[in-house]
């Protein structure tokens, strides 16, 4: 085999092709596999978090070295109560992400490196270089998603140091008792050390355009209303997510190169309301690894048979997507996660690994506000009005 010759070739070194590549890598060491990536290093410039219960005790063997923090409880704030969540959060940086990824994959990996289009069982860079390999996987974020009805999550976060301990020694997912604004807005913060932290400035929005200055003073209002003084910015990250309200898995799908397998964003593989993609991320990882003859065609029919059943699986949180952003007023938008968040902890688990029962649907639904009800009952058929053409940024 020549040196332009591989068995596993991935277009894109974001999270899930780096996940996939490390696992293939740890499970079939005799596979020639090599990961190109525009930037200097995996994963960009994100903080990926998820739910202790999102992920099988299997997956936690491989993962661990990836997670940068791990918190055995949660918090979420609205304007008529507080709670305390016991599920476990977890959150993984870019950093620990591409130091965990690269023992493994420094000989598999092109950093710098352009990719201008795949196909099957060929990848052409930006400057003319071919290159082949029997599995070509495409991994590079969402792109344009022309034909699906979507809002946006939003967001720009500030990694701080404080000129003392912040005392908040657990996550608060969600603090929605922050003035309303352009959506559902919230501030989420996650506590590294005891005088570093991230804050986020997050919005549910009809609008996917980032005023980074007024994003950026509204963390660090936020920090002074707790009263935090700030002694340096050591880091800033922001994304713009698709919550998708409608559409079909062939808008995702479609729009990727005939008979190439896509991961991550790319392939449709993340949570429709939340828009988590990690525990997607592992899960393909680990199927892929698993798989005896790995070529483009059979992982192709494969990861579409998975974003078709992804898509239906999802049916419900798009419903839930719609009466969000098209029967809720955005100034109320909050109530609706206001009273989501005082369900039963184990729905509520059951929600962010998108293993909702039927039961825990209708609980979600009755008594569902402050939705009118002639809006709900427009909204409940799925359809693919008002596409949105706007470009979108991922963490993927």
């Amino acid at each position: 085999m020549s040196d332009r010759d591989f068995d596993v070739i991935f277009a894109g070194g974001g999270l899930a092709a780096t996940l996939a590549a490390y696992r293939l890598r740890q499970v079939k060491p005799e596979l020639s596999v090599l990961v190109l990536e525009a930037d200097e290093k995996f994963g960009g410039n994100h903080t990926w978090s998820f739910h202790t219960t999102d992920i099988s005790e299997d997956a936690w063997a491989w993962i661990a070295p990836f997670v940068a923090h791990s918190w055995s409880e949660q918090q979420v704030r609205f304007p008529k109560h507080t709670r305390m969540l016991k599920s476990g959060y977890n959150s993984i940086f870019s950093e620990t992400l591409h130091d965990a990824a690269l023992p493994a994959l420094k000989d598999s990996v092109r950093f710098s490196t352009r990719v201008l289009s795949v196909s099957p069982h060929q990848v052409v860079l930006s400057g003319g270089e071919l290159l082949r390999a029997r599995c070509v996987i495409d991994a590079r974020g969402i792109g344009r998603v022309d034909n699906l009805t979507i809002g946006y999550q939003k967001f720009l976060g500030l990694v701080v140091r404080f000129e003392r301990p912040h005392g908040q020694p657990y996550p608060i997912i969600m603090d929605a008792t922050v003035r309303q604004r352009d959506g559902y807005r919230f501030v989420y913060t996650l506590p590294f050390t005891d005088d570093t932290m991230l804050i986020e400035d997050t919005y549910y929005s009809d609008n996917p355009a980032i005023d980074a200055h007024t994003h950026r003073e509204l963390c660090l209002d936020y920090a002074r209303e707790r009263g935090w003084q700030i002694a340096e910015i050591e880091r800033e990250e922001r994304g713009v997510l698709p919550i998708v309200l409608g559409g079909d898995v062939s808008d995702i799908l479609e729009r990727n190169a005939d008979g190439v397998p896509a991961l991550g964003l790319r392939g449709g593989f993340f949570h429709h309301t939340t828009s988590y993609s990690f525990p997607f991320a592992v899960r393909c990882a680990d199927a892929i690894a698993s798989m005896d003859h790995l070529t483009s065609e059979s992982l192709h029919r494969l990861t579409h048979k998975w974003a078709h059943q992804h898509w239906r699986e999802q049916r419900f949180f798009r419903l839930l997507n719609r009466m969000l952003f098209w029967a809720a007023k955005p100034e109320t938008r909050y109530r609706v996660l206001q009273r989501f968040y005082d369900l039963h902890e184990p729905l509520i688990e059951r929600f962010y690994s998108s293993s909702l029962t039927l039961a825990d649907q209708g609980r979600i639904l009755i008594g569902w506000p402050p939705v009118p009800i002639h809006k709900a009952v427009r909204v409940m058929g799925e359809t693919r009005v008002n596409p949105i053409p706007q470009p979108v940024s991922s963490p993927s």
